[in-house]
């Protein structure tokens, strides 16, 4: 039985919902018990979580919000800066065992790094870490493997270097964690 997963885009531009779209696709590959649906929330804004200091959005209060939407799963995805106050900067974030996850799009292009443009790359980026951050909120930890979607990214580099699956036994755990879930 297919469970509904909501994508909810979240100050991003026009052109960027294409992106969006495209993940909602390609999640279901690696989330074969979920369906993918994006929501726009007119009534959602994030302006509260921004650090005039920082320059950067609180991925943890944001965070909060997503929480109290509806949905099985609630993956936001933004294309600003996002941080949590231990740390310079996010690429996500999301609730362990919970229904809300968040991904930050802002540092995964190849352009911030002072590369040129490469779509292919830039989204290999992006269902990396929204695979990352769901897979928190189906009680996965931190993964030792460094070839694991679970593993952490401190850099981009480290992100570049994992694959976009589950190692064998982040899937093993993951699949037993379903089937008392689903």
């Amino acid at each position: 039985m297919l469970r509904e997963a909501r994508i909810l885009p979240i100050k991003v531009s026009h052109d960027f919902l294409t992106n969006i779209v495209k993940l909602a696709h390609e999640l279901p590959r690696i989330f074969h018990w979920l369906s993918f649906t994006v929501v726009e929330d007119e009534g959602f804004s994030i302006d509260f979580a921004y650090n005039h200091q920082r320059g950067q959005y609180n991925a943890e209060e944001i965070l909060n919000e997503l929480k109290r939407r509806k949905g099985f799963r609630v993956l936001g995805v933004t294309q600003v800066d996002l941080y949590v106050p231990s740390l310079n900067f996010v690429f996500g974030l999301a609730e362990y065992g919970g229904n809300a996850a968040l991904i930050s799009t802002n540092r995964l292009r190849p352009e911030f790094y002072g590369e040129p443009h490469d779509e292919k790359k830039f989204f290999e980026r992006m269902i990396k870490e929204a695979v990352h951050e769901l897979g928190h909120t189906f009680f996965l930890k931190h993964c030792p493997r460094s070839y694991c979607v679970m593993h952490f990214s401190n850099s981009i580099y480290e992100t570049d270097a994992k694959k976009k699956e589950f190692c064998h036994v982040c899937k093993r755990e993951l699949e037993e964690k379903i089937e008392s879930i689903v």
